[in-house]
Order: C-alpha cells, then sequence, then structure tokens
C-alpha cells in the first residue's frame, strides 16, 4: 500500500475558504493520478487536509479532507475531476464535511504495528478485538495480498493510539494473538511531541 500526504496552501490566491468537503475518488490505477487530482484542486483554489491514497488491486482510491473557496460547488470540483484524462469513469464524490478537522488524541499514532503471513478469513476481525480489549484506537489500517510460492501472504499494517498504562500489555497480547495464527509480528513505537 501506498499513502501519500498532500497538503496544497493558496498564498495570494485570495479566495475565502467557506466550506469543509469530504472528496473521495475511486479509479483505475495510473501514473500520476495523485498529481492530476491535486494540481486540479489546486486549480480550483481547494486546499487539502488529510489525505489518504491507496492503490487496490489494479485501481486506486483517494480521500481527502479539503477546504473549498466559497464561490466552488460540491458538483464543480465532481465535475472538473470527472473531465480529466483517464477519470471518465470514475466514482467521484465531494460531500458536506461537518465534523472536525482536527484529531483528538485518540487519532494521534502512537505505535506502528506489522502483522505478516498467511491470509486467512477473519484475520483483520481478530487483531482488531486485540485493539478494542485495550481502548487502542485504530487511526490507520492498510493490508495487502501478495502471491506467495504455496500460498499467498498477507501483510497488515495498523498505526494505532495506544493509552500509556496499556502500551506493554496490548503488545504483547496482539503479538501472542498473531503467533497463534502462525503470522509474524512487529512493532515501533513513534516519537511524540
Amino acid at each position: 500500500m501506498m499513502r501519500l500526504i498532500y497538503t496544497i496552501t493558496q498564498q495570494g490566491k485570495g479566495k475565502q475558504m467557506a466550506q469543509t468537503v469530504l472528496l473521495s475518488v475511486s479509479c483505475a490505477d495510473r501514473t500520476g493520478l495523485v498529481a492530476d487530482v491535486a494540481g486540479e484542486l489546486f486549480n480550483l483554489g481547494a486546499n487539502l487536509g488529510d489525505t489518504a491514497f491507496s492503490v487496490l488491486g489494479t485501481g486506486a482510491e483517494l480521500t481527502s479532507l479539503c477546504d473549498l473557496p466559497d464561490d466552488v460547488t460540491s458538483s464543480e470540483v465532481e465535475e472538473k475531476l470527472k473531465s480529466l484524462d483517464h477519470m471518465k469513469t470514475a466514482e467521484v464524490s465531494v460531500t458536506p464535511f461537518d465534523l472536525s478537522t482536527m484529531a483528538g488524541p485518540e487519532g494521534d499514532i502512537t505505535h506502528i504495528i506489522s502483522v505478516k503471513g498467511g491470509d486467512r478469513p477473519g484475520l483483520i476481525a481478530r487483531l482488531c478485538e486485540v485493539f478494542v480489549q485495550f481502548k487502542v484506537n485504530v487511526v490507520r489500517l492498510n493490508s495487502r495480498k501478495t502471491p506467495g510460492s504455496k500460498a499467498p501472504k498477507y501483510e497488515i499494517i495498523f498505526s494505532v493510539s495506544i493509552p500509556d498504562k496499556a502500551e506493554n500489555s496490548c503488545l504483547a497480547t496482539v503479538t501472542n494473538t498473531a503467533g497463534e495464527l502462525s503470522l509474524s509480528c512487529q512493532w515501533e513505537k513513534l516519537e511524540t511531541g
């Protein structure tokens, strides 16, 4: 999985940002897709906030919180993006976003946890049950299935917010759960502050 974060500021444009929207684009993957979408949004005067991009099989998905100038409508953004080369069949959705654009403390990533091994149904559910047990918030989740010599391999990368008092117990339980499923587990604690 690939994740790109873009922040574009509108210096000197003089446009007042009046609305925050959630932009979702789903289409066939291709080189230059993110550049084209980000460039068109820049031309419209949009300011991108939290943004995620992922390749999903031969498709791609981009989601972003965008501040739009007061004179740009959601339908105008949809039309402009669908007019881009290779975007004619894309699914583009621009909807009002009425929640806060600033994440609370549960949105701060404290650990990156990587679990690898053979694929099996219910894998993500089992691991996420551990997170619920320790009141861990999953901030981002990326998973990828790749061909293996005998069977497909699966990797899940969790970006999580673990409460300080639950850190050791949570990480030990995730590692044990992965081991019970014949999976490897590695984690990294991120520096905060």
